[in-house]
């Protein structure tokens, strides 16, 4: 909500007449006339974007203002920059001439400038034509125009390549691949202004140019790089960083252009690349320990005779490996160290990027991402390097025969089981797995037994990676690991509170007492818990699918389930186990489906005591069920035993309702010979007088303690179960007539124990009439509770012999067009 004060100016703003509002155009034309603008012309350009924003039509600003505020587009001011962006952007429609109009008058481009220009181009032809005036601008010489526009023209280019990339064409390409060629590899190797001390004494020699420095403070011996350091940078200096900050990206969007004839076909590009590098060994490192510097020398000669494009390609690969090298050197500020790990980041990118577009380059480009991984790989401060090392790995190991294994076990094993609470290394990690899970699944399909380790991420900091799990669980999710999987989520809050308890573990040392006296805390550290909580933190699949004593582990962590991380870890479980059951039904038979029954039987009653969470839990498995039993009908006769098991113990009826609710239904819907042929009468009879004994015990005496009445569901879904089972066996008929006489007469004597609520009562004794009423036709009744198949899913538009599908096809002639 606004303030008081903001509500009135906005209403005031709002109000404001047409007469006024030229007096104050006037009025702010004249103060933009002023050489130096002050405060005044600050608080008028407020004013003037406050009118233009809080109104509801647009307004058209009078030609002389539109000029003006085209001019401060390229004022010195960052802020009449903005306003100025501001006031227009709410102004100009999106037209070609307001387009033609703003290139014009903009003499200098930059941030603001450029997002105006990008937002009034109506069209992919309005992107192209600003894609030629700014290639047209990088070939104007420094002597000719304003150097200060080259700067952001590169990344203005980038942005618009963002928004459509189909906007470029094989001129444009050419042009920029120069140009960038230029700057990456040719660009001065020399300090620019400020280098020269000065002084008295200061002559012709000691005014010469100093070299670029190393991060380690020796003399560049190479080409310029964005880790050469100076007291001061040329502008082909400065647009070499600029145009290491987009090659990956216009080495990706230039790919997707049609280069026509100027790309060399795959057999040269071997050719060329198998002459200029030495034969790949997995044994031979002389490559690798060799300076970059003879490779490049030996390279440039060659490289002029490449296509632009190639050519581009060449040096970009040139540039990463220089990149490469110069962060084997020891940094002298920390902050260094750290500009070293984001260039080594993007140099293996570029790699990875080259070698897609041209593999008879990754014989050359493994052995440096083969020696750096080698070295990086012991320690995890790097892991932020090492993520776009396993993806070339995965990318390009195949093709140089590697053995990528002890990646895998470093990226999935090693790294959610240490470093789980790393935001930036969880979404990093998540997402090279959801990008690149085709090429996983071929490449690497041992990448699912690290499961439970991947479920770290989750169990930390569920909220934030929730979405990159729903796109990779179905992956996942296989017949060997399905079980598996099904326990670990359901333990997911459990592996929450345990990465909880092991951080405070090694935060707090076991001398000293815990801060807050947790009890669990000092189960994490007992040795004869040791056990249950290792197999929460196990990294690999394969170690058991659940916990012989898990009731254990949950009153160990009982004090978790208000922890805040626990409790939004469990919020997303639901979500999760939806996926999990509508992916399962896809990869597993009958024998696994019939094992999960069991264990949704099973664990309903064994899950944290999280508010509200078994309830959640409940619901998902109840919707389940019935789903997996209508799919496999077959399942209700092969797990009758333990179904009939769930549904004779009467305490499920008060602690699971909701699961009770439907084995129940689905015993009365599938326990039939219609739906398998297996089904006896010994089997229907049991069944009844198991769900009868039940259904005479909670209606015969009060609830237990501590309990409230069941559910009016339960209670009519166990007389419409046992009215389906008699209904199939005419001997049963009598004995639940006889329950539902009874169950009349005791509603009809007054209050009962067993329902609190009188229209529930009536409910139930009204379904308890209807069901008797159609048992006294035994015939119909089958027909009714248990209709054929023909019945459930009718084919009338399909059969023949009815007048249905004679209409649909005169219906269907009349409305065709003649």
């Amino acid at each position: 909500m606004y303030s008081h004060g903001s509500e009135s100016l906005i209403k005031q703003a709002r109000e404001i007449q047409e007469s006024e509002l030229q007096k104050f155009y006037s009025r702010l034309v004249k103060l933009l006339q002023v050489k130096e603008l002050g405060h005044e012309t600050l608080d008028s350009l407020q004013k003037l974007h406050l009118i233009l924003s809080t109104n509801k039509y647009a307004r058209t600003l009078p030609l002389d203002l539109q000029k003006r505020l085209l001019l401060l587009l390229s004022s010195p001011s960052e802020q009449l920059q903005v306003l100025s962006y501001a006031v227009l952007r709410e102004t100009l429609p999106s037209s070609g001439e307001e387009l033609n109009t703003i290139q014009e008058n903009v003499s200098q481009l930059n941030t603001h400038a450029a997002a105006l220009l990008i937002s009034q181009a109506g069209s992919r032809a309005d992107l192209s034509d600003l894609c030629a005036q700014l290639i047209r601008g990088l070939e104007v010489r420094p002597s000719e125009g304003p150097s200060r526009s080259l700067m952001f023209t590169l990344p203005v280019l980038r942005s618009v390549l963002s928004l459509s990339p189909d906007c470029l064409t094989e001129e444009h390409v050419t042009a920029v691949s120069k140009k960038l060629v230029d700057w990456l590899r040719y660009a001065s190797i020399v300090q620019g202004g400020g280098a020269s001390s000065g002084g008295f004494f200061t002559g012709p020699r000691s005014r010469q140019p100093l070299p670029t420095a190393e991060l380690d403070g020796s003399v560049s011996g190479d080409f310029f790089t964005v880790l050469c350091m100076g007291q001061g940078f040329t502008e082909d200096q400065w647009m070499n960083v600029y145009s290491f900050s987009m090659l990956r990206h216009w080495l990706l969007s230039c790919h997707s252009v049609s280069s026509g004839n100027c790309t060399m076909d795959a057999a040269s590009r071997l050719q060329l690349s198998l002459s200029l590098s030495h034969s790949f060994s997995n044994d031979d490192r002389s490559e690798v320990d060799g300076s970059v510097v003879s490779m490049v020398s030996a390279t440039s000669s060659s490289s002029r005779l490449l296509p632009p494009k190639e050519r581009l390609r060449e040096k970009a690969f040139q540039y990463s490996q220089r990149l490469i090298e110069q962060c084997d050197r020891k940094a002298q500020k920390k902050a260094d160290t750290e500009l070293q790990k984001a260039c080594m980041v993007e140099a293996v990118c570029i790699l990875d990027c080259v070698c897609t577009e041209d593999p008879s380059m990754v014989f050359r480009a493994f052995p440096s991402v083969k020696a750096l991984f080698g070295r990086l790989s012991s320690d995890l401060s790097f892991a932020r390097v090492l993520l776009p090392i396993a993806q070339f790995y995965l990318h390009h190991g195949e093709m140089a025969a590697v053995d990528c294994e002890s990646v895998w076990k470093l990226v999935l094993g090693r790294f959610p089981a240490e470093l789980f609470n790393d935001p930036f290394l969880a979404h990093e990690l998540l997402r090279f797995l959801r990008q690149d899970l085709d090429s996983l699944k071929l490449r690497a399909p041992e990448f699912t037994r690290f499961l439970p380790n991947l479920l770290k991420f989750l169990a930390w900091d569920s909220a934030a990676v929730v979405d990159d799990f729903v796109d990779l669980l179905p992956s996942l999710v296989t017949e060997g690991t399905a079980v598996e999987m099904l326990h670990t989520l359901l333990d997911l809050p459990c592996l929450s509170a345990t990465l909880v308890l092991q951080l405070r573990s090694m935060s707090s040392p076991i001398s000293e007492p815990s801060s807050r006296g947790l009890l669990s805390l000092d189960a994490f550290r007992n040795p004869s818990f040791r056990g249950l909580f290792l197999f929460l933190l196990r990294v690999e699949t394969g170690s058991g699918h659940t916990i012989d004593r898990l009731s254990t582990l949950h009153d160990l962590l009982a004090e978790a389930a208000d922890w805040p991380r626990v409790v939004r870890c469990a919020q997303t479980v639901p979500v999760l186990l939806h996926i999990y059951f509508n992916t399962v039904v896809t990869v597993a038979d009958e024998k696994l489906l019939a094992h999960l029954v069991l264990v949704m039987l099973e664990r309903s009653s064994l899950l944290l005591a999280i508010p509200k969470y078994s309830a959640e839990i409940h619901r998902v498995f109840s919707c389940h069920l019935l789903r997996l039993c209508k799919l496999r009908p077959s399942l209700v006769v092969d797990q009758s035993h333990e179904l009939l098991e769930f549904a004779g113990t009467t305490a499920n009826v008060y602690s699971r309702k909701e699961v009770y609710t439907h084995v129940v239904w689905v015993l009365g819907e599938y326990l039939s010979v219609s739906s398998d042929s297996r089904c006896s009468v010994t089997l229907i009879t049991s069944c009844f007088e198991t769900l009868e004994a039940v259904l005479f015990e909670i209606t015969s005496s009060a609830p237990p303690p501590d309990t409230v009445c069941p559910a009016p569901k339960v209670i009519t879904t166990l007389m419409s179960a046992l009215a389906k089972l008699a209904s199939r066996s005419h001997d049963l008929i009598p004995r639940v007539s006889l329950f539902f006489s009874k169950l009349r007469t005791a509603a009809r004597s007054g209050p009962v124990a067993w329902c609190s609520d009188e229209d529930d009562l009536v409910a139930i004794v009204t379904r308890g009439e209807e069901l008797w009423s159609l048992l006294k036709a035994p015939g119909v009744a089958q027909s009714v509770l248990t209709p054929p198949p023909h019945v459930i899913t009718p084919r009338w538009h399909r059969d023949t012999n009815l007048a249905v599908p004679l209409q649909l096809r005169l219906l269907t002639r009349l409305t065709q067009p003649k």
